[in-house]
């Protein structure tokens, strides 16, 4: 064999590189070769953003911090200093739309208030973008539905933020319920909650979502969804507030005990009016549990046979994004897709309307 040319390997390199090129899908809406990283824009740059999902985006592989949508010129000038985010690629509310026409976002992340999740989403999709959606999903299942519709019709995906089921700690006692590592599952609980003094913020104003539920207590009902890999079929909701003047207008604390197709039982709380974070799944061999089971960091957990869950992640929000980016990328399901939330919310929907008449609710 005669030995190869300089420009003979680079014309092998070139084919090599234009056939993995090939390989990957080409987005909706994106002209020239295929993308290897997707650019987000974040969508409401309150704490969530500016804390955890912008810094999380520094350490991304298949995605980057490429544009910000806001409300406030203070904040674009501040994050236009501190990521170089180019003028092109900050927008406002009210020309979310434009953004259809840049190539530079693929990805909208919607970081708003609980109320405003399904329009700016609906918006996002017909602009041709992918869409994030922090939780809750939306308010109702009809908006739920609504957001779906928009993604399906403009041929984008939508993912909802469960940072939890991209955790390796809270992946690992999934498997053991699927498996059913200490034999079928009897009974579930969950917990998770916060003391809440601020006042006058949206998460106390019905008129934007807030309240336990919606905010703190997906995470309780996402636990007991996916620890017993089943959907609940009823619901006994209780609803309380030690300071009905701060929460007039929401729930402080919600309780609700769910009924499951297979006979398990989970017990589920909420609550602004203090700490709490825990799980815990018992088996008829035996049992599992995380405590934390939903902080940014530092998820542990335990068995009845001395396993330790202690498995390190650096940052759940680069976790979460990449590995949606990845499959939006490869073509892949994505782990929390809409789907997933619109199942919370007809739960959510059934949990409020139990709490209201005080009876058993069929989901």
């Amino acid at each position: 064999m005669k030995p190869q040319t300089p420009a003979r390997r680079r014309f092998i390199k070139q084919v090599i590189l234009g056939a993995s090129a090939l390989s990957l899908p080409r987005l909706n809406g994106l002209a020239g070769p295929a993308k290897e990283r997707l650019g987000v824009a974040l969508a409401g740059l309150g704490q969530y953003s500016a804390d955890l999902l912008a810094p999380a985006l520094q350490r991304t592989k298949y995605c980057y911090l490429a544009g910000i949508v806001t409300g406030t010129p203070a904040k674009a000038e501040q994050w236009q200093r501190q990521y170089g985010i180019p003028d092109r690629n900050i927008y406002d509310y009210p020309s979310i739309d434009k953004i259809a026409s840049n190539p530079d976002i693929d990805v909208v992340y919607i970081v708003l208030p609980n109320a405003l999740h399904a329009e700016y989403a609906i918006r996002a999709a017909n602009a041709g973008k992918q869409v994030w959606c922090e939780k809750p999903m939306a308010l109702t299942v009809n908006e739920c539905e609504a957001m779906l519709k928009a993604c399906r019709d403009n041929k984008v995906k939508l993912a909802i933020g469960y940072r939890m089921q991209h955790e390796p700690n809270t992946q690992a006692v999934i498997r053991f319920g699927k498996d059913r590592v200490y034999g079928p599952l009897k009974s579930i609980s969950a917990a998770a909650g916060f003391y809440y003094n601020r006042t006058g913020h949206w998460r106390q104003k019905k008129s934007m979502g807030g309240g336990a539920m919606y905010d703190m207590g997906v995470y309780s009902l996402q636990a007991a969804r996916y620890c017993s890999g089943e959907e609940p079929i009823a619901v006994t909701a209780r609803q309380s507030t030690t300071r009905p003047v701060i929460f007039k207008d929401v729930d402080e604390t919600m309780t609700f005990d769910l009924e499951f197709p297979g006979g398990i039982k989970a017990q589920c709380q909420t609550s602004f009016a203090m700490s709490m974070n825990s799980l815990r799944v018992n088996c008829e061999q035996g049992w599992y549990q995380l405590e934390p089971f939903q902080t940014y960091s530092g998820i542990r957990g335990s068995t009845s046979d001395g396993k330790t869950l202690d498995a390190f992640l650096n940052s759940q929000q680069a976790r979460q994004m990449d590995d949606d980016a990845f499959a939006i990328l490869h073509g892949q399901p994505l782990l929390a897709p809409g789907e997933e939330g619109l199942r919370d919310i007809r739960v959510v929907e059934a949990i409020f309307s139990s709490a209201k008449t005080g009876q058993r609710t069929v989901i």
